[in-house]
């Protein structure tokens, strides 16, 4: 990894700290003023840029994902860190306690499906698969002797994996509705409700011309390039049917709910890391 900033301990572990300071109030639901902190920090610093400042923020939010934490939305991950970083950043989350409740608290905080959003302003470019020239570690979160679960905790919250669902019931019928094809928009099921939850997709929308669209939604309040879990089920669903599978990715969807849109293969759209295994005698 790259060292040729040439940060010290000292700064990195600075650098951390106001960082975490400011994602917990973040999680917490307060204001902060990104300017101001890093005007503060600068002080404590032998004399870096503003712009190195920002590129560090970046590597710990991409520190945080590999360790499935959340991160400051604001800060688009940069994975090339120097290797002493991921060290401090992990000592820093394991002494803190305030962040893993804050944490915990938002990834279960109930939510609801916003009233009239305007749909015009949702749909974002899916986030770019990384090119990383080393082999990536296996699945970190394991590194550390604490259990991070706050992304799988999110991923169990049955009140914002709801409230995304109807927010993308609502866009797919304002979507067909606003092509001409209110017929089709008649016809907008929620499926994962009315036939179960075991289809492989949540939500069965239409194309202009008909065609059966099958979309599974994926929802976090936390930012863009947040990781999500994805069932065997769900996978081998969008390779069976690709021509019609959409995965929309909901994010922000406390603040301000976008998406984007993963259609065909899930594998070919993202990697994907093992995370548990059924063991079994036959």
């Amino acid at each position: 990894m790259s060292v040729s900033e040439g940060w010290s301990r000292e700064e990195v572990e600075a650098a951390v700290a106001d960082y975490l300071h400011m994602l917990t109030m973040e999680l917490a639901g307060q204001s902060y003023n990104k300017s101001v902190h890093r005007r503060t920090l600068q002080e404590k610093l032998h004399g870096r840029s503003e712009g190195s400042i920002e590129r560090k923020r970046q590597n710990i939010s991409a520190v945080l994902i590999e360790l499935g934490c959340p991160y400051i939305t604001g800060y688009k991950p940069l994975s090339n860190y120097q290797a002493i970083l991921f060290d401090i950043v992990l000592d820093r989350l394991e002494q803190d306690q305030l962040f893993d409740r804050s944490a915990i608290s938002a990834a279960e905080q109930p939510a609801a499906a916003p009233l009239n959003p305007d749909f015009k302003l949702v749909v974002e470019p899916p986030p770019l698969v990384s090119k990383i020239s080393e082999p990536k570690a296996p699945y970190t979160a394991q590194r550390s002797g604490i259990q991070r679960d706050y992304l799988d905790r999110e991923a169990r919250n049955r009140s914002l994996g709801a409230a995304g669902e109807a927010f993308v019931l609502a866009y797919e019928r304002h979507r067909l509705q606003t092509i001409g094809k209110s017929h089709l928009s008649d016809k907008v099921e929620h499926v994962s409700k009315t036939k179960g939850d075991g289809l492989g997709f949540d939500v069965l929308s239409f194309e202009p011309d008909g065609r059966e669209r099958f979309i599974e939604v994926k929802t976090t309040a936390f930012g863009k390039e947040t990781p999500f879990f994805i069932s065997r089920n769900e996978a081998e669903f969008s390779s069976a049917f690709a021509d019609q599978f959409h995965l929309y990715r909901l994010f922000e969807f406390r603040r301000q709910p976008r998406m984007f849109d993963l259609s065909g293969r899930v594998q070919d759209k993202v990697r994907l890391d093992p995370v548990s295994y059924l063991a079994r005698f036959v």
